[in-house]
């Protein structure tokens, strides 16, 4: 894996200034991506993640940002007259900024209080937490707009589009397309290596699915088990396989 190199002496306070800045153009345009208060949940992370990771660690976060905003997006008049689109047409609230960016935000904290040795698992686990969540949200957007035979992944019956659970062929090539895209990032900006962007595709399509066996069989039973909280979990599960494959690759090359 590859470390970043951080000079933390004015990260917070670009942090500070920069997301100001983002957000009072954000309040003041007349296209809303976020609720008001969405808003200043957005700006909370944004701060937390440049100040952790400056602006390699930034860049994640709005590419998934601005990519998973305009995917809920595709095909929104199809899947709102179908009853199955995102609330608020896609208008994101602070459940979604942190149901998606909650584990990504305690990776880039543990990256910055981790001893050096450490750093590695925590970067990994950012990437993997964030191409995780952008996997999930295109193969459901481009399956509910684009599906054109959907089965429930528990029993591999078919069902309608955007039941809970339910996969398609063209969801989860968009879902894969969507890893690649983050964890092709990650590499390019010098976050991780070639064996993080595996890892990466990795840990996404398993997280992925088993986001996809936990709307079949457990979403549909308990009311607190809202997307939000799938969402979670769903990157917990990306950051933890990722920590995981990163911590046996190390081991073989260490024998």
């Amino acid at each position: 894996m590859i470390n970043i190199n951080l000079d933390w002496s004015n990260s917070w306070l670009i942090a500070i200034i920069l997301n100001t800045i983002l957000i009072t153009i954000a309040l003041i345009s007349p296209k809303k991506l976020l609720t008001v208060i969405g808003y200043f949940h957005s700006w909370v992370l944004g701060v937390i993640i440049w100040g952790c990771l400056q602006w390699q660690g930034y860049l994640v976060v709005m590419f998934y940002f601005f990519v998973g905003s305009g995917i809920t997006r595709v095909g929104i008049a199809q899947k709102e007259a179908e009853g199955i689109a995102e609330k608020r047409s896609g208008v994101r609230g602070p459940e979604n900024v942190w149901g998606s960016a909650l584990i990504g935000t305690l990776c880039a904290l543990g990256y910055v209080f981790a001893p050096v040795p450490w750093q590695q698992f925590f970067l990994i686990g950012y990437l993997a937490s964030f191409a995780t969540k952008l996997s999930d949200t295109c193969a459901s957007e481009i399956g509910k707009a684009y599906g054109k035979n959907t089965f429930l992944i528990t029993t591999f019956k078919p069902v309608p589009r955007g039941t809970e659970g339910a996969v398609s062929l063209e969801g989860t090539i968009a879902g894969f397309i969507a890893s690649l895209a983050i964890a092709s990032l990650g590499y390019g900006i010098g976050m991780i290596n070639i064996i993080g962007v595996i890892i990466c595709l990795i840990s996404a399509f398993i997280a992925t699915n088993l986001e996809s066996v936990i709307g079949a069989t457990l979403q549909t039973k308990f009311d607190w088990l809202t997307n939000e909280i799938v969402n979670v979990f769903n990157t917990f599960i990306g950051a933890i396989v990722a920590i995981f494959c990163t911590y046996i690759y190390l081991k073989t090359l260490s024998l």
